[in-house]
């Protein structure tokens, strides 16, 4: 392979597609935030996706200079693909990418796309961008590639080099030079896909698929507790069934599964389709932080507690358990609901990044040791922290108190009888 490899963003996507390429080959690593290449030339991730010593043994040169990136032929796009306010897709990352790599690309240059996009957003949206900004004619002076992401934060198993890689390529030949580039780092090998359509469009439904499922244990939830039933156990029960599929309810964040079907079902729409069930499960999930809200409202008041006033120590608010990654958290709103309550809301988080805590939501996040005994807690998010150590975060709410917990990872033995435990 003779290709000289180059990588746009690097975030929680790009630098461990970065540092992998980087261990077998030489090559760029661009970001147009200056701190974060900054960062990464002291060998400091603040993603906690990379390890010093594996930032120390990659061969990456990091820039901010766009016009570094002329010395690459195989240029790798992973920007955020996030949704705006109105749940579309918000592709300006992605175009301004394009943008960027279409000012300094040169002849015989393959650009591969990693961003999660739908169907046709390659082709469609991006080339005509890297056309006009390049002065060159796709299909004959350049070409392009897609490669969905698989990069799951705060997972130390399933890693960019141990899933298996989708590839797509304009021509066949150049889904071949994709298929060498991504073969000589990704251990799991590549499936080529037959075009690139369908390698975006198999993205785009793996998230879409997840979340179908949880929607449907989070309305099975929903159902249990009015019926009195404890969802843990209908599952534990379930899941002796050898095809049972083992979801579970809980909050649908982050940049993913949060995100993704909403890209889909905007190109459905564009064709004339109305996606129900998608979108139906994107409406529970997208509930589940009121409806968690509110029954901290109503058992507080089953426990003889005044709501308004009434204090609650929330435990993680990042998207996820054991990673950093506050984008579209959905802790946030639980938080939101019970002060607009009027309850005395403190939230702590172990994993997340105080100032960036303290940009995004206007609060100060609270150490271990700022927290005081609470008429509530609420066990939001599952860091190894609070996993390890639940019996001394169990003492932070009083006695009568009550322990709210997502993700079923407290067990009914380990509180005391006066006080009660509720479980999604």
């Amino acid at each position: 392979m003779k290709r000289n490899i180059a990588v746009v963003g690097l975030g929680y996507v790009g630098l461990p597609v970065a540092v992998t390429f980087g261990n077998k080959h030489k090559i760029i690593g661009f970001d147009i935030n200056e701190t974060r290449i900054k960062e990464l030339n002291n060998n400091y991730d603040r993603t906690n996706e990379v390890t010093e010593v594996k930032l120390k043994q990659a061969n990456i040169e990091y820039t901010s200079n766009a016009n570094d990136l002329k010395q690459a032929d195989f240029i790798i796009v992973a920007v955020p693909t996030p949704i705006d306010k109105h749940n579309k897709p918000d592709l300006t990352p992605l175009l301004k990418a394009s943008e960027t790599v279409g000012k300094v690309m040169t002849s015989n240059t393959i650009v591969v796309y990693e961003s999660t996009v739908y169907p046709g957003a390659t082709e469609e949206d991006c080339v005509p961008i890297l056309e006009k900004f390049s002065n060159l004619s796709c299909g004959q002076d350049f070409f392009v590639g897609y490669s969905p992401e698989r990069i799951n934060p705060g997972d130390k198993v399933h890693t960019f080099e141990t899933i298996t890689k989708v590839v797509s390529g304009q021509t066949p030949e150049v889904l071949e030079i994709v298929a060498d580039v991504y073969s000589s780092v990704v251990t799991a090998g590549v499936h080529k896909a037959s075009s690139i359509k369908v390698a975006e469009a198999a993205k785009v439904i793996e998230n879409t698929q997840r979340d179908v499922n949880i929607a449907l244990m989070n309305e099975l939830a929903i159902i249990f507790d009015k019926l009195g039933i404890d969802t843990n156990e209908v599952l534990k029960a379930s899941g002796t069934k050898w095809n049972f599929l083992n979801f579970k309810p809980g909050l649908v964040g982050g940049h993913c599964i949060g995100v993704d079907p909403y890209y889909l079902t905007h190109k459905a729409q564009e064709v004339g389709h109305h996606p129900e069930v998608i979108l139906a499960g994107r409406r529970i999930n997208d509930n589940m932080a009121k409806h968690i809200a509110s029954n901290i409202i109503k058992e507080l008041l089953k426990q003889g507690l005044e709501a308004q006033g009434a204090s609650v120590n929330v435990l993680g608010l990042t998207f996820k358990e054991n990673c950093p990654d506050l984008r579209n958290t959905k802790v946030i709103h639980i938080v939101e609901e019970l002060k607009d309550y009027g309850l005395n809301v403190k939230v702590s988080d172990v994993e997340a990044d105080v100032k960036e805590a303290k940009k995004l939501f206007g609060f100060s996040l609270q150490s271990k040791k700022e927290l005081t005994k609470a008429d509530a807690l609420l066990f939001a998010v599952p860091h190894n922290e609070y996993l390890n150590n639940k019996k001394e975060y169990l003492n932070l709410v009083k006695d009568k108190g009550v322990i709210f917990d997502i993700k079923g990872i407290i067990n009914k033995s380990e509180i005391d009888d006066n006080q009660k435990l509720w479980r999604l």
